[in-house]
């Protein structure tokens, strides 16, 4: 996008609701999703940046809410994307209950390397959820860079005895991912290497490509600037790619589905099925999983249900500056 293209500040910020929704479990330490959405002429769009992320990163979230507002989607090739049910770092007890709230999926995403938690209690869930999907289930795993590539050579060699369609940023850098690719094959480990963060927060995604670090790469419109900036990256790359959310709502997920339609190929189940992982979403028809895929069509945000998740007065107040900083530094 050009910054020509982008509208007034003052009409995004006459635009926008902030929304406060809990998370059904604690997921990536959330407990709570907080949100902005945005009502442009083409339709809502999402600004979810999590607190933590610096408004120079959380720029690509903003102009990703404006494409979604004000440009619009992609043609798409698809018109139903297979999704992945995900399970947060829950106790093996726990998995059960998780997955019966996806209807029909075939694949599922496992958080492990959580922070307290031991490899034991990651092989116990993956167990947990190989003895709930069946023998003929996709599990991935999901490690948010948290091992080591000693860690992470252990732990996919215990967890590979459940049949892993690949692992997902199991180690924090390009140079560990590429370490632990050549362990991998050294060791007779078939696990594959999916790039998430490498991808999404890098100032030079193709680095992993370079580096022959990652085999499939994982994107995500709201931190790639957008979905046509993300298809671009995509495509740019050429590994097979699976298209991922970051905690959003319908609105986010929209624009997830739209990238997902568009891409020329889509191999494996996307991770767009989030929604089920709030108490609450802001559209009354939810973008969520049946028989295994979401259909793709637009959103309908329900005025009622953002009034319900209403954030409090001090939290609107902290994102709609946000959002002010965000929109300074885009347009600078």
């Amino acid at each position: 996008m050009v910054t020509s293209a982008f509208p007034p500040l003052t009409e995004l910020l006459d635009a926008l609701s902030v929304v406060q929704i809990p998370m059904r479990v604690r997921f990536r330490g959330v407990t709570a999703r907080e949100a902005v959405l945005i009502r442009g002429p083409k339709g809502w769009g999402e600004f979810a940046p999590f607190p933590e992320y610096s408004d120079q990163e959380s720029t690509r979230w903003l102009a990703a809410a404006i494409e979604a507002g004000w440009v619009g989607w992609p043609d798409p090739v698809r018109d139903a994307i297979p999704v992945n049910a995900t399970v947060p770092a829950v106790p093996a007890g726990q998995v059960a209950g998780i997955l019966a709230r996806y209807d029909g999926c075939g694949t599922a995403k496992v958080k492990v390397a959580e922070l307290g938690q031991s490899a034991s209690d990651d092989v116990d869930r993956v167990a947990a959820v190989r003895d709930v999907m069946g023998s003929v289930a996709r599990i991935r795993v999901d490690a948010n860079g948290g091992w080591t590539v000693t860690e992470a050579l252990e732990a996919l060699r215990k967890l590979s005895a459940y049949g892993l369609e690949y692992a997902e940023q199991p180690c924090a850098t390009v140079e560990e991912l590429r370490a632990l690719r050549i362990g991998l094959a050294y060791n007779g480990i078939d696990v594959l290497v999916a790039a998430d963060e490498s991808i999404r927060r890098a100032s030079d995604p193709m680095r992993v490509v370079r580096e022959e670090a990652a085999d499939i790469i994982v994107v995500k419109v709201a931190p790639l600037g957008g979905v046509r900036s993300a298809l671009a990256i995509a495509q740019e790359c050429g590994l097979p790619t699976v298209v991922s959310s970051a905690l959003d709502t319908s609105v986010g997920i929209r624009a997830g589905l739209a990238l997902a339609a568009a891409l020329p190929a889509l191999p494996f189940a996307c991770g767009l099925s989030t929604v089920e992982l709030m108490a609450g979403d802001v559209c009354g028809d939810s973008l969520v999983s049946a028989a295994g895929s979401i259909v793709l069509r637009d959103v309908r945000v329900d005025h009622q249900l953002l009034e319900q998740w209403q954030a409090p007065p001090d939290r609107e107040r902290w994102w709609r500056e946000r959002v002010a900083r965000c929109y300074a530094v885009l347009t600078r």
